[in-house]
């Protein structure tokens, strides 16, 4: 990350996500069982058979369970509070992080997006799989993971899939810089794409693992959006996206908050990271975890102990803040990035779940995943989409709701 004005909104940090721990699964493939969605209540997909794919990493085991079903707004709905908590990474280290936050999820019938790191189910040993545009072979500005955390991520993936949860892509080795992904061309995503899903379909032959269940969704089906190392090189990223049928992209820095509109010709749905307000200022900070610790320890992870429990705070707030500023005016979705990490003594992790229990005392919050925005999005009649988009970041409308999307939500695409 090079070194930016501490008073400016900053790009998202290359971040080798600290990880945490095993989970019990049992061995052998079996129907999984669908129940109640633990948010509207709806029903999710019955018992359905496994079908395994290519070597068994992966299987079609039907819908997703616990998805909700969209609904159009009536006409002058107030919209409901979207939240999106999604992580860049998502690998499971010793310190539990990808499983602490499936049970904060769990505790508030929350669903999250796992950016998950291809590499992250490669073990180092075959690193010589891995090709990375303009990089040598086996190269990575992240490392590789442990066998037991790779062990430990597999399950995880499997588990916040199968509770709900998006499971989309970090890419692979988190090239940042002049040399990195900024200046990657089209054809040279599309191999960087298709190595990661390659890593993700094809874990049981290069992990040798024989104990694990196959990951229960066809990966090359589920996936429909990411996030870039470093929130660079979405420009020439978007044609491959758009070609491969992705829905959305969540790599745009400084974004603002307001109601998310398509790129690409209309294609693909832009998720920016967005500026709010940073407690105890007067200026902006992007709505991620790296960019609060850059503007509190100028960048260093191991910051002054003593300021801890005033960081954490200070984080917390911020998050709080960026949510009630939207929940106030305009309703416009709001996104939070993070990783699984333990800078500065891991207060931002207690920060977003301090930040999560707050958000959830308020009514007509909806925690989702992108893909579950992106549905309800498209739900949605256009006109009234349209309509949402002019409200600036803290504009209320004047009338009230009711008058707002009274004419706009008659209509009905």
């Amino acid at each position: 990350m090079s070194g930016i004005s501490r008073r400016r909104v900053l790009t998202a940090g290359a971040a080798a996500g600290a990880l945490g721990a095993l989970s019990a699964c049992s061995p052998g493939t079996g129907p999984v069982v669908g129940g109640k969605d633990p948010v509207d209540g709806g029903p999710t997909a019955q018992a359905r058979p496994v079908k395994t794919i290519g070597d068994g990493s992966t299987a079609d085991t039907g819908a997703q369970p616990h998805q909700p079903v969209p609904q159009a707004l009536r006409p002058g709905q107030k919209p409901p509070q979207f939240v999106v908590f999604s992580w860049d990474g998502a690998g499971e280290l010793s310190n539990k992080l990808f499983s602490r936050f499936r049970q904060v999820a769990a505790g508030h019938g929350a669903k999250m997006t796992f950016f998950l790191s291809g590499i992250y189910t490669l073990p180092e040993s075959r690193k010589s799989l891995y090709r990375p545009p303009r990089h040598a072979v086996g190269a990575s500005d992240i490392g590789y993971l442990a066998d037991r955390h790779i062990h430990a991520t597999i399950q995880q993936v499997r588990e916040a899939w199968l509770e709900g949860h998006e499971i989309g892509t970090h890419f692979n080795g988190h090239f940042c810089g002049a040399s990195g992904v900024r200046n990657w061309s089209p054809a040279e995503w599309r191999s960087e794409i298709e190595q990661a899903v390659d890593f993700v379909t094809h874990w049981k032959t290069n992990t040798g693992f024989t104990d694990l269940d196959p990951l229960p969704f066809d990966y090359r089906e589920e996936l429909i959006g990411g996030r870039t190392p470093c929130l660079e090189g979405q420009t020439n990223l978007l044609p491959t996206a758009a070609a491969l049928g992705w829905k959305y992209d969540a790599s745009s820095p400084g974004g603002l908050q307001v109601w998310p509109g398509k790129v690409q010709g209309g294609r693909i749905w832009d998720f920016p990271l967005q500026s709010i307000p940073f407690s105890g200022h007067s200026f902006q900070v992007l709505s991620m975890d790296y960019n609060m610790m850059f503007n509190q320890s100028g960048g260093d992870p191991l910051g002054d102990r003593t300021k801890f429990d005033t960081w954490r705070a200070q984080a917390r707030d911020t998050y709080v803040a960026g949510f009630q500023r939207a929940y106030e005016s305009n309703r416009a979705p709001f996104f939070i990035g993070n990783h699984f990490e333990r800078w500065n003594g891991g207060i931002y992790m207690d920060a977003v779940e301090e930040a999560i229990g707050r958000m959830a005392e308020h009514d007509d919050v909806r925690f989702v995943s992108f893909k579950q925005l992106v549905a309800w999005l498209e739900a949605q009649d256009p006109a009234v989409l349209r309509k949402l988009r002019t409200l600036v970041p803290g504009q209320a409308p004047a009338g009230g709701w009711e008058e707002f999307l009274g004419a706009a939500g008659s209509t009905t695409s």
